[in-house]
C-alpha cells in the first residue's frame, strides 16, 4: 500500500507519539534549548560534557547564583529541602519528570500504554529511571506531596544510583531514609521523608519542562545541589557559570595573598583589574599550578563580562 507524503508523516507522527508518549517531541526540546550549541542526547536533551560536570562539583553555589543573576536569570534557585547527607552535593544534567494527582481513567490509560506498548515495568515513578544515563540527576515535580508522595524508597534509590551515579531532586517526598543513608555517594534533595507508599500520583511528562518551586527546569539543565539549596543552570550558560565561579575562587585566594602582603588593596582587587594586576594574577597561577590554568584570553573574557 502506498501513501501520499502528508498521510505518511501523519501516520509516522501518530506511531511515534504512541511509543514515545509523555516525552516532549525532540524538535520542541531543541527549540526550547536553542541557545545550546553543543552535543545532544538522542532525544534532543543538551549533553553537558562530563569534564564540565566534574568542574561544577568544585564551585560554590553562591558564586554560580551571582553569575546567573547578573545575566538576568533571577528564578533559578530553590531552597527549603531535606537531605539524606548534608555534605554530599548532587551535580549533573537534569532528567525531568512531571507527576500529577491521579484520576482513574487517565492513570488506567497511562499504565496500559506503558506496560502493553512501551514495555514499562512497575509504577510510573520508576519509568524515568529506565532512561537515566551516567551523570544525570532525576528531577521530579511531585507537586510537593508528602504523605503518599514518596517517589522513591531504598530499592529505587539503589537503582537510580546504579544507572546515573548520581542523586535526585524531588518536589515531593521519599521513604526508607535509614536504608538510603547507607548508599555511599548517594544523596536526595526532597521536601520531606515519610513512611507512606506512593499513591494517587501518575507520571504525565518525561523529559519535559517542569516547575520546581519558583524555577522552570528544562531537560539538560546543569543541576548544582548543595546544602544551601538547588541551582538550575541553563545548559548554554553552564560553561560561563562554571568558568566564572572558578575564577572567583582563584581571585579570592590571589587577592588574600596580595592584600596580606600589602601589594594591592582590597579596593584594587575587588574592582576592575589593571593590566599589572592581571599580569601578577597569571604569574601567581604559574607559581601555583595546583590551582589550575588560565590564559590571558580567558581572563580578559571573564573580566569583560563582569558577572561575578
Amino acid at each position: 500500500m502506498r501513501f501520499s507524503t502528508p498521510i505518511f508523516f501523519l501516520l509516522y507522527f501518530v506511531c511515534f507519539q504512541a511509543v514515545n508518549a509523555q516525552f516532549i517531541p525532540k524538535e520542541e526540546l531543541i527549540f526550547l534549548t536553542s541557545e545550546w550549541k553543543g552535543e545532544r542526547f538522542e532525544d534532543g536533551r543538551p549533553k553537558i560534557p562530563d569534564e564540565l560536570l566534574e568542574r561544577a562539583k568544585k564551585i560554590a553555589i553562591d558564586d554560580a547564583w551571582t553569575v546567573l543573576k547578573n545575566e538576568g536569570y533571577t528564578n533559578q534557585f530553590e531552597g527549603n529541602w531535606k537531605l539524606v547527607h548534608d555534605d554530599v552535593p548532587v551535580v549533573g544534567r537534569a532528567l525531568t519528570a512531571m507527576f500529577m494527582p491521579s484520576r482513574p481513567d487517565v492513570e488506567k490509560n497511562i499504565m496500559d500504554r506503558g506496560t502493553k506498548i512501551q514495555g514499562r515495568k512497575g509504577n510510573t515513578n520508576a519509568w524515568p529511571i529506565e532512561v537515566l544515563s551516567q551523570g544525570d540527576v532525576y528531577v521530579a515535580d511531585g507537586f510537593g506531596k508528602i504523605d503518599g508522595g514518596t517517589l522513591m524508597g531504598a530499592t529505587l534509590a539503589n537503582s537510580i544510583y546504579s544507572k546515573s551515579g548520581n542523586g535526585v531532586v524531588f518536589n515531593g517526598s521519599s521513604r526508607d531514609l535509614q536504608a538510603i543513608e547507607e548508599i555511599e555517594g548517594f544523596n536526595a534533595f526532597v521536601r520531606d521523608f515519610h513512611p507512606s507508599f506512593l499513591e494517587e500520583m501518575v507520571l504525565m511528562g518525561l523529559n519535559t519542562p517542569i516547575r520546581i518551586g519558583d524555577v522552570m527546569v528544562l531537560p539538560g539543565d546543569l543541576v548544582i545541589a548543595q546544602e544551601e539549596g538547588v541551582l538550575f543552570v541553563p545548559a548554554h550558560l553552564a560553561e560561563q557559570v562554571v568558568g566564572t565561579s572558578e575564577f572567583v575562587t582563584l581571585k579570592d585566594k590571589f587577592g588574600f595573598e596580595m592584600v596580606k602582603s600589602k601589594k594591592y588593596t582590597t579596593g584594587e582587587i575587588d574592582s576592575q583589574w589593571t593590566e599589572k594586576i592581571k599580569e601578577d594574577f597569571l604569574s601567581w597561577l604559574g607559581q601555583n599550578p595546583k590551582e589550575g590554568k588560565m590564559s590571558r584570553e580567558q581572563l580578559d573574557k571573564i573580566m569583560s563580562k563582569r558577572t561575578w
